[in-house]
């Protein structure tokens, strides 16, 4: 009988096949995800030993410099995931899932689930990393996983807001020019330095940024020096590492889901 259990089941069946699709991607492009984990643990050393400068920090600057690494790991890497999206759609691949007897959801659950899986190893990647450098957490195993949990919950935001400008995007050759958004937010924020540092105008701009509120949320659970600024954002930065994703989420997850049921209407 078709029950509502019944269809959560079968959706999702279907979902986790299409993310053991995706998965198998990684077998066949081991590349693009050595890429993905090396890029920014690159960045990592580079500002911890050749950029990093940590003026008007208190204490160790890799303290300061890991955990806005985190987010910034968390904030990018999402152009593949938007270019499978964009690939799938190129190719018909879409159009024939959606002829096949499945959820119709299973095929974007499947790509988000693959991606926050990248996402948690690209996390343990670069946490050991940062231990090998010098960074320690010092607030204990809950706070650890709530700074965990803050960052993934970014991710998933900025993912499902690739996920939509992919299907924007609509081929592939279009993803490089949609992904260019993603550096903005990546670069002005406080995961290098404090808006302190900055001009005025710009500081203000860094500390409202969503992925500011991320990276000074997990140093304060981390227990790890954070931007001595005061401001509302600035005071508020728990709050606000949650608030700015659902905010994200609630704009881009139904133009998403909306943007795919009418593909090929």
């Amino acid at each position: 009988m078709d029950t509502a259990g019944g269809r959560l089941r079968w959706a999702l069946a279907d979902s986790w096949t299409m993310t053991g699709r995706e998965l198998a991607r990684w077998a066949r492009q081991p590349v693009q995800v050595v890429v993905g984990l090396v890029f920014p643990v690159m960045l990592l050393l580079m500002f911890g030993y050749l950029i990093g400068g940590g003026r008007g920090i208190e204490g160790e600057y890799v303290e300061f410099l890991v955990p806005g690494m985190l987010a910034l790991t968390m904030a990018f890497g999402i152009e593949s995931t938007m270019l499978a999206v964009t690939q799938d759609l190129d190719k018909g691949v879409v159009d024939r899932f959606r002829s096949m007897p499945m959820a119709s959801s299973a095929v974007l659950v499947g790509r988000s689930a693959a991606d926050m899986l990248q996402s948690a190893l690209s996390l343990a990647v670069m946490t050991g990393v940062g231990r090998l450098l010098g960074w320690r957490w010092h607030d204990g195993a809950a706070s650890f996983l709530g700074a965990m949990g803050l960052l993934l919950l970014f991710r998933f935001a900025m993912l499902w807001a690739g996920i939509h400008l992919a299907m924007v995007a609509g081929r592939p050759e279009m993803v490089q020019a949609v992904q260019i958004l993603v550096w903005p937010v990546g670069f002005l924020s406080n995961a290098f330095a404090t808006p302190e540092s900055m001009p005025g105008w710009l500081g203000a701009v860094v500390e409202w940024n969503p992925m500011s509120a991320t990276a000074t949320a997990v140093r304060d659970l981390f227990g790890n020096p954070a931007a001595a600024g005061g401001s509302w954002a600035a005071e508020h930065a728990g709050p606000l590492a949650v608030l700015w994703p659902l905010a994200l989420l609630a704009v881009f997850f139904p133009l998403a889901v909306r943007r795919f049921a009418r593909l090929s209407r």
